[in-house]
């Protein structure tokens, strides 16, 4: 296979949604349908068990969430797909924010029931920044749930996006009859408690009075009249407008049941896109340049606990990917040499010997990464789109064990690696604080520690209402700010300026009393 044709055949998407709309149950049948895994559960059981220890693993068990993205590929019909299943707790949204600069698209899962929610109206947010192509399922079609034609409008109305139904639920809960398949003109029926990859009746024609015998005549009727109303309500697929992140075809069915998956997985391969550019501060990189070159969106410490080791998660955005080759890390300016990149498959993460764009590489790593970094076949490239958000949760950390300091230290040093919160040093006083995005990362990061790095530590609060950071052309301002504000001072891990509002009240002043100083809200500035 040619190199182009290695690329074209790349699917590349994550998996986003608020908790508990089945996001984590549809990755899991969309591997089963790739045939990654033979038993659908398998991925809670392998949540990629590398990714984390098993002891962490207990967290995401007791909570019955994802605290961390796994990444999964597996071959389809001619395709790689690679999929990012993210976390769908808010308290891990920075984790899912940087996972989809990854992505070349996006699928966003919806609760029947429930509508949109406020986790799935912040993540759409990102799509929207990023222009990223967003296609829609709607799941649950076998409970309860609202009527279709009310969750469209509330998806164009709360996600600020135009949509287009591909397909069309017959009934809900216990009328639920089937799925009828615009996109494919298939006609696909329910039958409730059974798990079979069901088969499409073709059908062309939906005045055909076939319809009523495999539904009946009401519910033939009133699908009639819906897609009756759907054609002259809502325009035709735009692939390109898709394409440009401005209409989000949508799907339905119940991916507990094994519905409609596999009707979104074909129309997702056909109209989904291949590796898109990636925008760089100097240029964009097209996906089929010769050279390679890839950035690193995430971290994680102790994937085997045994070793203590870390991988780095690279997107592979150019060019072609060679185990034990040099490659220049551009942020400290070596060459390195990667003698055991991994690619992640739902059950086991396997040593390759080569990757293209599109794909995600693990990469074992000793400290040497952080996120943000980028890797080329020799060009000075710094990737754009992975910043850390500016914290709003704080808390002092203190050493609970003081024979164990040492091992603390290094422990907040990796996991601040990771992204997973954000370290600061109060200038004034010289004191640690954590900040986050939610509070479930303290527990986390305690636990963490403790299971981790045999280090423990304790929480003391304070109280601020923002961290900021600063910069500016003016020196003279920057100092006086500085000076004025010294108790309110502290830096960032990589030793920038960070200004610690304790109201909105003080960081409103400041910003109108020093016109000349630029205050960040993400650490990408």
């Amino acid at each position: 296979m040619t190199f182009k044709e290695e690329i074209k055949r790349r699917r590349t998407f994550g998996i986003i949604s608020h908790p508990d709309a089945g996001k984590t149950t549809l990755t899991e049948k969309l591997l089963l349908f790739g045939g990654a895994i033979h038993v659908a559960g398998a991925v809670k059981s392998n949540k990629i068990k590398k990714t984390a220890t098993s002891d962490f693993m207990e967290i995401e068990k007791q909570r019955g969430i994802s605290v961390a993205t796994s990444v999964m590929g597996f071959d389809y019909k001619g395709y790689k797909v690679n999929i990012l299943d993210t976390p769908g707790h808010q308290d891990f949204a920075e984790d899912t924010y940087r996972t989809l600069t990854a992505v070349d698209s996006v699928i966003i899962v919806i609760d029947a029931a429930k509508g949109v929610e406020s986790q799935t109206r912040k993540l759409m947010e990102v799509c929207r920044m990023r222009n990223t192509p967003v296609m829609v399922f709607v799941n649950k079609l076998d409970r309860p749930g609202r009527d279709a034609f009310e969750i469209l409008d509330e998806i164009e109305e709360e996600l600020k996006i135009g949509v287009r139904p591909l397909a069309w639920p017959i009934g809900n809960g216990t009328e639920f009859r089937g799925v009828y398949n615009i996109f494919e003109e298939n006609l696909y029926l329910f039958t409730p408690n059974k798990q079979t990859l069901e088969q499409g009746i073709e059908f062309k024609d939906i005045q055909d009075s076939k319809l009523d015998d495999y539904v009946s005549p009401r519910a033939a009727a009133t699908l009639r009249e819906d897609i009756e109303l759907v054609q002259g309500v809502y325009p035709a697929f735009d692939h390109e407008e898709y394409l440009k992140g401005k209409l989000a075809p949508v799907f339905f069915g119940s991916a507990l049941n094994n519905f409609g998956v596999q009707e979104l997985l074909h129309a997702f391969l056909q109209i989904a896109p291949s590796p898109l550019p990636s925008k760089t501060e100097t240029r964009e990189v097209e996906p089929d340049e010769n050279k390679f070159s890839g950035f690193v969106f995430k971290i994680h410490a102790n994937m085997d606990p045994n070793h203590r080791n870390r991988l780095a998660f690279v997107k592979i955005c150019s060019g072609h990917f060679q185990r034990n080759t040099n490659y220049l890390h551009v942020r400290l300016g070596k060459q390195m040499k990667f003698s055991s990149p991994t690619a992640f498959m739902a059950e086991k993460k396997s040593i390759i010997d080569e990757a293209f764009p599109g794909d995600i590489v693990g990469i074992p790593d000793s400290g040497n990464f952080k996120i943000g970094d980028s890797i080329s076949e020799g060009e000075v490239l710094n990737f754009k789109g992975l910043p850390s958000f500016s914290p709003e949760l704080f808390q002092y950390i203190e050493n609970a064990d003081p024979m164990k300091s040492k091992q603390l230290a290094k422990g907040i040093d990796q996991l601040m690696d990771e992204g997973v919160a954000q370290l600061f040093t109060n200038q004034f006083n010289g004191r640690k604080i954590i900040g986050t995005v939610g509070a479930l990362q303290f527990e986390v990061i305690q636990y963490r520690l403790l299971h981790e790095y045999g280090a423990s530590c304790r929480y003391e609060p304070i109280h601020l209402y923002k961290a900021c950071w600063i910069q500016s052309d003016d020196p003279k301002q920057l100092d006086d700010f500085k000076k004025r504000k010294t108790q309110f001072m502290a830096k960032d891990k990589h030793g920038r300026d960070v200004f610690l509002a304790d109201s909105s009240y003080m960081l409103q002043m400041a910003q109108e009393s020093f016109k000349n100083i630029k205050f960040h809200f993400t650490s990408e500035f």
